[in-house]
């Protein structure tokens, strides 16, 4: 007997996620209600109870309620946790304190996001998307555009490689040495952090680090014509307030592959799943 999977809240990832794991489960939808995507996935009905629990990125906005765009319903965590089977488990991309409450209710939750394969192949989805709004915002070329990026994990491995590949003159910033000798590999220019406290002409600049680096003072010896785009979490790399006031553009990019791939990034998410469940042997199809 196929188990039984719920899919609630969420994007439009979540909605392809549930369209790629019917074809092995038995699948349903709870928190999503445009019928214009949903029409041929099944509905749950209120009385089932589920072996996994698929929750979205992020599972919640304030600690409470399911982070639920595609409905105007509030869907308590708690009557999330009445759905799911003793021993069953509570998937999520960045549970924040909920976490602590499925715990509670003894309900092992797992967080696909820390998932390496996930986290690689969203890093290309978001490089792509952030690429795209640069070509949008820019009025020059990428090829031969100075373009600065700060910090070097995945996303900006990835954005680097497409970047020199397209002909861009890229400088990366990061606080490794080894990172500065794998961006000089890449093609980069590499330099730690003191670069931001010179003046530059970088016309694009994209920043992967999650702590305000882009103070007042270092945001005053920009190019005032930049556009920042940051892609890094809350709380951002940038004195927003600060960039405002100078007449910079700034660009906090959040959630790009949902955004700007949520078909692919559906997918990725239903293949690390996929994964885990052949990993731990519990769950049939």
């Amino acid at each position: 007997m196929k188990n039984k999977i719920l899919v609630a809240g969420g994007d439009l990832r979540q909605v392809f996620l549930a369209m790629s794991l019917s074809r092995e489960y038995n699948t349903y939808i709870y928190g999503i209600d445009d019928e214009a995507y949903t029409e041929n996935l099944k509905k749950d009905d209120g009385k089932d109870i589920y072996d996994a629990v698929i929750l979205p990125i992020p599972v919640t906005n304030d600690g409470e309620t399911l982070f639920t765009p595609f409905s105007e319903k509030k869907i308590l965590l708690s009557e999330i946790a009445e759905k799911v089977k003793k021993g069953g488990i509570i998937f999520g991309g960045r549970f924040g304190s909920s976490e602590k409450m499925f715990k509670e209710k003894e309900i092992e939750t797992i967080d696909y996001l820390s998932r390496e394969e996930l986290s690689v192949m969203n890093a290309v989805a978001t490089a792509e998307g952030a690429l795209g709004i640069a070509m949008e915002e820019s009025p020059e070329t990428i090829f031969g555009n100075k373009i600065l990026i700060t910090g070097f994990g995945r996303i900006a491995k990835t954005l680097a490689k497409i970047l020199v590949s397209m002909g861009a003159n890229v400088t990366v910033c990061a606080r490794k040495k080894s990172d500065i000798a794998w961006a000089e590999i890449f093609g980069c220019k590499g330099s730690d952090f003191s670069l931001l406290d010179e003046k530059s002409d970088f016309k694009i600049i994209f920043n992967t680090v999650p702590t305000e680096i882009f103070t007042k003072e270092r945001l005053s010896l920009l190019n005032p014509s930049a556009v920042i785009i940051d892609l890094a979490s809350k709380p951002g790399g940038v004195d927003f307030s600060s960039a405002s006031l100078m007449g910079i553009k700034t660009i906090w990019a959040l959630s790009l592959p949902g955004k700007v791939a949520p078909v692919t990034s559906g997918e990725i998410i239903a293949k690390t799943i996929r994964n885990i469940l052949t990993e731990r042997g519990d769950m049939n199809v």
